[in-house]
């Protein structure tokens, strides 16, 4: 089994992914916690929404199987099409990627700000997901930055 296929198998029994109805999750790069196979299992069960790049923020979208994916301009990682979802208060968990986090649930992102801008238009609970490899002692954090309620690695959770 995959690091990836181990970390999100474990996700899948915490008490707050099994009562979610909708969840945010993202459609990983090579680098990340590979999350296609993931969305696929999920989406007939759960509304699983995939952020878009647009601009210099992210619109969420409801994915609705691949053959509704469309590759994305910034990233070229593969994003749904439609119409976007802005009912960020329906969304009960967000599974959210870093370049690392730290214990104290301190994410880094790529620099461009997108979850930054995101983070706090949300009420859901935060997971941050990530390889052991990429867990900081302690990163630097802004004024603006939100913390996850938890990080998760391949073994086990951080935070």
């Amino acid at each position: 089994m995959t690091k990836s296929a181990a970390l999100l198998e474990k996700l899948e029994q915490h008490p707050k992914f099994a009562s979610a109805r909708t969840v945010l999750l993202y459609y990983s790069l090579g680098d990340e916690v590979q999350t296609h196979d993931f969305v696929e299992k999920w989406h007939q069960q759960k509304t699983i929404l995939l952020p878009v790049v647009k601009g210099d923020e992210l619109e969420l979208r409801i994915y609705a199987g691949r053959q509704n994916l469309k590759n994305g301009e910034a990233y070229h990682i593969e994003e749904p099409t439609g119409e976007a979802f802005t009912a960020y208060e329906k969304i009960d968990l967000a599974i959210i990627p870093g370049v690392s986090f730290d214990a104290q649930g301190n994410r880094l992102g790529r620099g461009k700000g997108y979850y930054d801008k995101l983070l706090p238009l949300l009420h859901s609970y935060n997971i941050g997901i990530c390889y052991n490899f990429q867990v900081s002692e302690k990163l630097p954090v802004e004024p603006f930055d939100r913390r996850m309620d938890e990080v998760w690695t391949e073994n086990g959770i951080l935070k």
